[in-house]
């Protein structure tokens, strides 16, 4: 039976990973953090599982241990905002959304992740199930454990402050330049100097795979690059994230957009750790990338 219920998990997972991290990321205003979430959630739904006499609804009972577990982090952060929680008059029809409301889901579906964050928790959850997810009411009073009434009162409120937010809101950073060390951990990759960026790695170097196990030690870590070299096309340019020097990752260097990123932290001038967004690419797709300047160059020896 455990057996049962595990590869019936594993087998949601692999299709809900995309979605739950679109829920997730948008909770915690970041797609990294995002993605953190997700992987948090299916370890301990698995450690669960093995202690539940029935097995639940698999999909709800997930995104529910997402939405606590992301309480749990919001209020050690101290940014949860407080919000009553008393239902509103508004009233949404499910069935026939009129063209302002599809127009409200639209723009939530394009708000910049890193917004939701000036939501109140609870409207930030409700909007993200409702314009973003598209779940219906009922489920979402039944996730958030409040009524529909007042669920469709934290949508039209969520709605209204998410126009306001959108309205006054600072376009995204420009561009800064790369470090040094990034600089030439690129170089090395588009030059394919594997031996090179071997020669990078510390000792106890780890790295981080989602849906894979955690590589330690230079060595194992060593073999990330054979990996990558059966991939001619693939270019790497730096770029900034949330605040956080990343690299971008394109499949071939004409694509007008990443396929992915990774980012690297590093001591004493060597890398430390590694986390590759490889096998779960749907975390590029709402990330707001920001390529460094000139960044397409490097590794380029003729300068283009």
């Amino acid at each position: 039976m455990d057996r049962d219920r595990h590869e019936g998990l594993l087998t949601l997972a692999v299709a809900l990973r995309p979605e739950l991290h679109r829920y997730c990321s948008r909770l915690m205003g970041s797609v990294i953090d995002g993605e953190d979430l997700v992987q948090d959630t299916f370890a301990r739904a698995f450690v669960a599982l093995d202690e539940l006499c029935e097995v639940p609804q698999l999909r709800p009972w997930l995104f529910r241990i997402a939405h606590n577990r992301a309480l749990d982090l919001l209020r050690r952060r101290a940014v949860r905002a407080a919000e009553p929680i008393e239902a509103a008059l508004e009233v949404v029809d499910d069935a026939n959304p009129d063209p302002v409301e599809i127009l409200m889901r639209q723009e939530a579906v394009q708000t910049a992740v890193s917004r939701f964050t000036k939501l109140p928790i609870l409207q930030r959850s409700v909007i993200i199930l409702k314009d973003v997810l598209d779940e219906p009411l009922a489920e979402i009073a039944d996730l958030l454990d409040i009524t529909v009434d007042a669920v469709k009162g934290h949508l039209a409120r969520g709605r209204a402050r998410l126009r306001e937010i959108n309205a006054h809101a600072n376009p995204l950073p420009d561009a800064r330049a790369a470090s040094a060390a990034v600089v030439r951990y690129v170089t090395l990759f588009n030059q394919r100097d594997w031996d090179g960026l071997r020669a990078l790695l510390a000792d106890d170097v780890k790295l981080h795979q989602s849906l894979h196990t955690l590589r330690s030690g230079s060595a194992d870590v060593g073999m990330f690059f054979t990996i990558y070299a059966k991939s001619d096309g693939v270019w790497l340019t730096p770029a900034w994230l949330e605040g956080r020097e990343v690299i971008a990752v394109f499949e071939d260097r004409a694509d007008p957009q990443p396929n992915h990123f990774m980012w690297l932290e590093w001591r004493e001038g060597r890398i430390s750790f590694i986390r590759d967004y490889r096998y779960v690419r749907y975390v590029a797709d709402d990330a707001e990338l920001v390529l460094a300047p000139d960044a397409r160059s490097c590794g380029d020896d003729t300068g283009h």
